[in-house]
């Protein structure tokens, strides 16, 4: 879908540089200041990471956004809604809040481990699943720190990928495993820009991950949908989830981000199949 905005950076970046070289199959991709919504960004010296696969190229980037992991995101303040409007729920930022954390330092699991850690844990192994199944991917934190805040991260994504998914566990505070859901829209955003246009694609997306989680029998949390107020789909221009692994109680071993990593895979394939439709690429 992206393929025509790809090629053009790609030959913009003679006179510019928000793709660089970077090794075989691989490109650091930086924020362009030309690109929307950029220059409410406040952290924005790091840059993600694009890769390629090597068979079967479907012509399709999935982003896929390791939460958490910028060190100093805490002490930056960036706007909620890109209208300067109040958020309308509560979370890491209190609901009336204009701007938000940059990029919140993330819980910790009962066991002592950091959420950053495994969220990238998770999104090495579910770029290795998507490299194999012919998607492009893009890495929105590719190593410990990124220095992206959460507004970059999402407009990087809304350049280069076709969708965006965030992954992360849930901070609740309870003492047991409640399971995976993705935070779904607002019915107060609903009417605002750019989420009017998009609200309905991420809804798409969050089900069928869902669908896809529930098929390899990973619990689910409710109706596997929460409405959280978060400045990733607020900026968001495609299709674009935060998905909610399980919480601070969950399991979070090799297996079971196998597991996980399988039940994003198809519900990304069938997302794919039915909304992003591009004919794979003999080469390129």
């Amino acid at each position: 879908m992206k393929k025509g905005i790809v090629f053009l950076i790609v030959f913009l970046m003679v006179i510019s540089f928000p793709i660089c070289g970077y090794a075989k199959g691989k490109e650091k991709i930086y924020l362009d200041s030309s690109w929307k919504y950029a220059d409410h960004a406040r952290i924005i010296s790091g840059y993600a990471v694009m890769y390629k696969a090597k068979k079967n190229r479907k012509d399709i980037v999935i982003a896929v956004n390791a939460g958490h992991g910028t060190k100093g995101g805490s002490s930056v303040k960036t706007l909620c809604h890109p209208d300067g409007s109040a958020k309308v729920t509560g979370g890491t930022t209190a609901a009336g809040s204009v701007k938000a954390v940059a990029v919140s330092d993330g819980m910790a699991f009962r066991d002592g481990t950091a959420e950053r850690d495994v969220t990238l844990r998770m999104a090495r192994v579910l770029k290795k699943k998507l490299l194999a199944e012919g998607y492009d991917v893009l890495m929105v934190r590719d190593g410990k720190d990124v220095q992206l805040d959460n507004v970059a991260r999402t407009v990087i994504c809304n350049n280069v990928a076709d969708c965006h998914i965030a992954l992360h566990w849930d901070s609740d505070g309870l003492s047991y495993d409640k399971g995976c859901f993705y935070a779904s829209v607002p019915k107060q955003l609903k009417n605002r820009k750019p989420v009017v246009s998009y609200w309905k694609e991420h809804d798409a997306l969050g089900k069928a991950l869902i669908k896809g989680l529930r098929s390899k029998k990973v619990k689910i949390s409710g109706t596997g949908a929460a409405e959280i107020d978060l400045t990733q789909t607020s900026y968001s221009t495609i299709p674009s989830v935060d998905i909610e692994l399980g919480n601070q109680c969950s399991d979070h071993s090799d297996k079971k981000m196998e597991k996980l990593a399988d039940g994003l895979l198809r519900g990304i394939n069938s997302y794919a199949k039915k909304y992003i439709h591009v004919a794979p690429l003999s080469s390129l």
